[in-house]
């Protein structure tokens, strides 16, 4: 019993740490001195992260979960060796100064609402009479 409780609490360290990396990760892409690229990898990596739709659907077991646990680390090692050590110093803090706030319900609305609007937008797109 005790060895699961330690493996949760490791997992839910981990946990945080991805999500402060992902922060970490967004708020760099918004500072100027990233390069474009890096700044184009960091804002998919952090819109990957809390997305619904993955590369893999979440209601296979294991195999659902096992792409967020392999994509989302490796897009973030590539996002962190490819901006500043500088600008990603500054990026850590703002991410566990925002991190440290409340929960906003309206953030989770405004991203389901996207991923669904998006595909809406492009089936009219495409769908449209000419």
């Amino acid at each position: 019993m005790q060895i699961w409780s330690q493996f949760r609490s490791r997992l839910r360290a981990w946990a945080r740490a991805l999500k402060r990396a992902v922060v970490a990760v967004w708020f760099a892409a918004h500072n100027p001195a990233t390069p474009w690229y890096a700044r184009l990898l960091a804002l998919c990596v952090a819109a990957y992260a809390p997305s619904p739709i993955d590369l893999i659907p979440d209601f296979i077991p294991v195999l659902g979960y096992l792409d967020d646990v392999i994509v989302l680390p490796i897009g973030i090692w590539l996002v962190l060796h490819r901006i500043p050590p500088l600008v990603m110093d500054a990026a850590r803090v703002k991410a566990n100064a925002a991190l440290q706030r409340p929960v906003s319900r309206c953030a989770a609305l405004a991203f389901i609402a996207t991923w669904l609007l998006l595909p809406a937008g492009i089936g009219w797109w495409v769908l449209r009479p000419i």
